[in-house]
C-alpha cells in the first residue's frame, strides 16, 4: 500500500505525539530513512505495519480517518484545568489569505485538524511549500502556482476554497477551482461571493464542478462593495480582494466576526491599512504587492471555549478554561447566566495578536432553568451560529421547555432530534425550531456521527453526561474543527478513547 495522504497522517500524528522520526523507529525496529521515506509517500506500507503504526501512535490507521469511533464511560464529573484552542475558522481564513504572499508566511499555533490538513493539501498541491515546525506552520511561495495540479478531492471537501478566489485574483486573469463541499449543512449559497467579488472586477460561473473564473480590474480609486449577506466567508473573501486592490475600498454590511477580525489583525501586520475593524463597515486601503516574511500567531476559539462550558454544565462539573476570547461569548454567557449559571471570570488580557480579549472562566455546578426567551444566532454582534448548537444539549439538563431557533442553517435543527436516543425530550417544530423538555437524565446509546461538526460534538457532550458506555462511530466531522478532543477530556478525568478496532 502506498499512500502520499497516509505518510502525512502518520507525520501529523507522530508530531502530535511528540516523537522524532528516531523515536518512531526505535518503537517499530527499523531505521529513521524507512520513517521518512514512510512519510513522505516513497515507502510501500502493508496491513501490518499499519497495524504496529497504529499501535505506536495510538491511533487506528488500518481504518479510514472517517470511520474511527470513540467509547465513552460517561456520568462522570470532570476536574482541573484546560486551555482554549486556537481557532478553526480563523486558522482556514489565514491559510487562504497565505496566498496573498509571495514571500514566506508563518503562522504559529496552528490547530492540527481535519480542516487544516485539507487546506494544506490543496497549497501544497498548488506547489506552497509547507513545512511543520512543531505547532507552527511555513509556507513558502513558489514564484509560480501550479493550479493545473490541485488536489481536487481535498479541495471538494472544504467549503473554504471559496477564499482562495480573493487571494488568486490577484495572480491570474483567469482560473478554475474545483466546486467545494464541507459540512452537510443545506444549501448555502456562493451567490454573495460573486456579488461582491464583481465590484472589483471579478466574474464567476459555474460548472457541475468547478469554479471558472475571470478577472478584468478597473482603474477604480474607490470602491464600495454592499455584501449581499453578512457572512464570515465572503467578508474575508471581499478583504483579500482588497488587500491588494490599490485604491480605497468600502465594504459595508460586513460581519466582524472573529475569524472576520483574524485576518484583519493579520492583513494589518502585512502593511494593509483597514478602518472599521469590529465593525460592519471596513475601509480597506490596498496596497500594490505583498513579498514579506509574515509571521502571526492565531488567536484562540471561542467555540473550543463553548464546548468546554457546555460539557461542563451537562456532566455536572466544575473546571477552570482559559484564555477564552470573552468579545465573542458574552453574549452565550448572558443567556447561560438567565438559565442559572454560575461561574467566575477573570480580569481580561490579550491574546499574542495584541487585539483579542482573553478571560479565564471556572465554572460552578449550577441547576439550570429554560430560558425566558427562544434561543437564536445572529450574525456577530450576537450569539453565534456555531455556538448554537451547545444550547440543545445544555437545554436538556434545564428545568422546563426551551426554544431554539436555527434559522441560518437549513435543517441543521434536525440533527438535534438525535438527543432523543440518548435520553433527550424533542419535538421539531419545523426544519428550524426545535423544543427541548427538560430536565432529562441522558442515557448511553450507540450512535453515528452527523455530518456536520457541531451537531456531532453536542452527541459528545451528552454522552459524556450518560450514565454507561456510549458508542460514536464515524467522528471524522468532529476532527474537521477539535484538535486532540479525546486526549484533552481525558485530561479532565473523562473516561473516553479510540475504539480499538484492529
Amino acid at each position: 500500500m502506498k499512500n502520499d495522504n497516509l505518510g502525512f497522517r502518520v507525520s501529523d500524528l507522530r508530531e502530535a505525539a511528540g516523537m522524532t522520526q528516531a523515536q518512531l523507529a526505535k518503537k517499530l525496529k527499523t531505521t529513521q530513512s524507512a520513517i521518512a521515506r514512510l512519510e513522505s509517500g516513497k515507502q510501500n506500507i502493508s496491513t501490518e505495519m499499519l497495524k504496529k503504526l497504529s499501535q505506536a501512535l495510538g491511533r487506528n490507521l488500518v481504518t479510514s480517518p472517517g470511520s474511527l469511533s470513540l467509547e465513552i464511560n460517561g456520568g462522570q464529573k470532570l476536574f482541573g484545568t484546560i486551555e482554549t484552542n486556537t481557532s478553526k475558522n480563523g486558522a482556514v481564513g489565514l491559510l487562504c489569505a497565505s496566498l496573498l504572499n509571495k514571500g514566506k508566511t508563518t503562522l504559529r499555533r496552528m490547530p492540527r485538524i481535519e480542516e487544516v490538513h485539507r487546506i494544506l493539501e490543496v497549497l501544497e498541491s498548488i506547489g506552497m511549500n509547507v513545512v511543520w515546525q512543531g505547532s507552527d506552520v511555513v509556507l513558502t511561495a513558489p514564484k509560480q502556482l501550479a493550479l493545473s495540479s490541485i488536489d481536487k478531492v481535498a479541495a471538494q471537501k472544504t467549503r473554504s476554497i471559496i477564499m482562495f478566489i480573493g487571494a488568486l485574483m490577484h495572480r491570474y486573469e483567469k482560473f478554475s477551482l474545483p466546486q467545494s463541499g464541507g459540512c452537510k449543512l443545506g444549501s448555502r449559497t456562493v451567490r454573495p461571493h460573486f456579488y461582491a467579488l464583481e465590484k472589483l472586477g471579478v466574474d464567476i460561473e459555474t460548472t457541475d464542478d468547478a469554479f471558472e473564473v475571470k478577472v478584468k480590474k478597473g482603474k477604480n480609486k474607490e470602491t464600495e462593495i454592499v455584501l449581499y449577506e453578512s457572512g464570515d466567508t465572503v467578508t474575508e473573501n471581499a478583504l483579500f480582494a482588497a488587500a491588494l486592490t490599490p485604491g480605497r475600498t468600502t465594504i459595508k454590511y460586513a460581519t466582524s466576526n472573529y475569524m472576520v477580525q483574524e485576518v484583519c489583525a493579520f492583513l494589518v501586520k502585512a502593511g494593509v491599512t483597514i478602518e472599521g475593524i469590529g465593525t460592519t463597515t471596513l475601509v480597506v486601503e490596498g496596497i500594490d504587492d505583498l513579498d514579506t516574511d509574515l509571521d502571526y500567531t492565531l488567536s484562540e476559539d471561542p467555540t473550543d471555549s463553548m464546548f468546554f462550558l457546555a460539557a461542563a454544565i451537562v456532566t455536572n462539573s466544575a473546571i477552570e478554561i482559559t484564555r477564552c476570547p470573552i468579545d465573542f461569548l458574552e453574549l452565550e454567557l448572558l443567556v447561560l447566566e438567565k438559565m442559572g449559571f454560575k461561574y467566575e471570570k477573570s480580569k481580561p488580557y490579550l491574546s499574542h495578536n495584541g487585539l483579542t480579549k482573553l478571560v479565564d472562566i471556572k465554572t460552578k455546578v449550577s441547576k439550570l432553568i429554560a430560558p425566558p426567551e427562544k434561543v437564536h444566532s445572529r450574525p456577530y454582534p450576537g450569539l453565534n451560529a456555531d455556538n448554537l448548537p451547545f444550547f440543545a444539549v445544555i437545554a436538556t439538563q434545564a428545568e422546563g421547555q426551551t426554544l431554539i431557533h436555527d434559522w441560518m442553517y437549513e435543517k441543521r435543527a434536525l440533527y438535534f432530534t438525535e438527543l432523543d436516543k440518548l435520553g433527550g425530550d424533542t419535538l421539531l417544530a419545523d426544519p428550524h425550531r426545535i423544543y427541548i423538555n427538560g430536565r432529562t437524565p441522558l442515557k448511553a446509546a450507540e450512535l453515528v456521527c452527523p455530518p456536520a461538526l457541531r451537531p456531532a460534538t453536542i452527541l459528545l457532550i451528552a454522552m459524556l453526561g450518560a450514565t454507561g458506555r456510549s458508542v460514536l462511530r464515524n467522528i471524522y466531522s468532529i476532527n474537521r474543527g477539535y484538535e486532540k478532543l479525546v486526549e484533552r477530556l481525558s485530561s479532565l478525568g473523562a473516561n473516553i478513547g479510540y475504539l480499538d478496532e484492529f
